[in-house]
């Protein structure tokens, strides 16, 4: 199953859950995306032919972020870009999100092991404005 979860028709997540499955290639974002998200499914001696990566100058403005839950549980809080909270979903083991746009923060519901992949090089503390999290009474899990 794939998740999108939007504001005001702005895409600022995509959870793949791990029970999503599908024959071939299917890519969840758009080709305009900074961070590309895609699955595949292929067959025994399926090949990929040899290939490699062209120099490309790439403009990155927004970070978008990837991570692949290796164990545990996670609750993700979602907020628009002016900080406020949205909603909040829970994310578990083989279970993938990408982080497209507007704030999130995260509560480990569970001892937990994440994966996470982003675009580069790293800003330090140029990378992200960090505020409060919503506190849990408020918390709208959908």
């Amino acid at each position: 199953m794939i998740e999108e979860i939007k504001f005001e028709e702005k895409l600022l997540a995509i959870i793949v859950r791990v029970s999503y499955q599908k024959d071939g290639i299917d890519f969840f974002t758009p080709n305009d995306f900074s961070q590309q998200l895609g699955y595949m499914k292929r067959p025994k001696d399926y090949v990929i032919e040899p290939h490699v990566h062209n120099p490309v100058k790439r403009e990155v403005v927004w970070t978008q972020e990837v991570l692949f839950m290796k164990s545990g549980k996670v609750r993700v809080d979602f907020y628009d870009d002016d900080k406020n909270y949205l909603e909040s979903r829970e994310i578990t083991k083989g279970d993938v999100i990408l982080l497209a746009s507007g704030g999130h923060g995260f509560y480990m519901l569970e001892e937990s092991e994440m994966i996470e992949v982003k675009q580069g090089p790293y800003s330090g503390d140029r990378d992200k404005t960090r505020f409060d999290p919503i506190d849990s009474k408020h918390i709208d899990l959908k």
